[in-house]
């Protein structure tokens, strides 16, 4: 079962997305409520799979991760094994940021974060030491025009 949210949890589920940091009362008085209903609302809104955690974004540049490259892969192994290597892998590297499989011509595409290309290197190196892939391609990103985690939320659920 679905949880249905209305206008009053999309206007509480915007304020978290801009800075989950804000008081409950900052929240409630921006939304127009009082502290205990936005509270049980939250609560509500977790409990229902909606907010799955909280956290702080912090900025890769600052902190010398100054390089994201783009990998897109191709596989010839679609084997119930090779998949679950592959996704070990993944889940074993901090660089990446984002994984995902996908339609067409490019089976996955990550989104990985490293000091510069020689540590990118090294990821790839010691990426295909544990799994075959076909193909991969590494676009080095030169900037970044948006990057966002909100969704956009308003006028747009039913």
């Amino acid at each position: 079962m679905t949880l249905r949210i209305d206008d009053m949890d999309r206007k509480i589920l915007e304020e978290l997305q801009r800075d989950a940091a804000q008081s409950l009362d900052e929240i409630a008085k921006k939304v127009g409520s009082s502290k205990t209903p936005v509270w049980n609302r939250i609560r509500k809104m977790r409990d229902g799979g909606i907010i799955k955690r909280q956290t702080v974004l912090l900025d890769a540049e600052a902190l010398g991760f100054e390089a994201c490259f783009f990998v897109l892969i191709r596989t010839s192994e679609h084997e119930a094994d090779w998949q679950a290597k592959f996704l070990k892998a993944l889940q074993d590297r901090p660089e990446v940021q984002e994984a995902h499989r996908l339609a067409g011509d490019i089976d996955y595409i990550l989104k990985v974060r490293v000091a510069n290309a020689r540590a990118y290197d090294k990821f790839y190196q010691a990426l295909i030491s544990e799994v075959r892939v076909h193909n991969v391609t590494a676009l080095l990103s030169m900037e970044e025009i948006k990057s966002t985690t909100d969704l956009p939320l308003v006028g747009t659920l039913g």
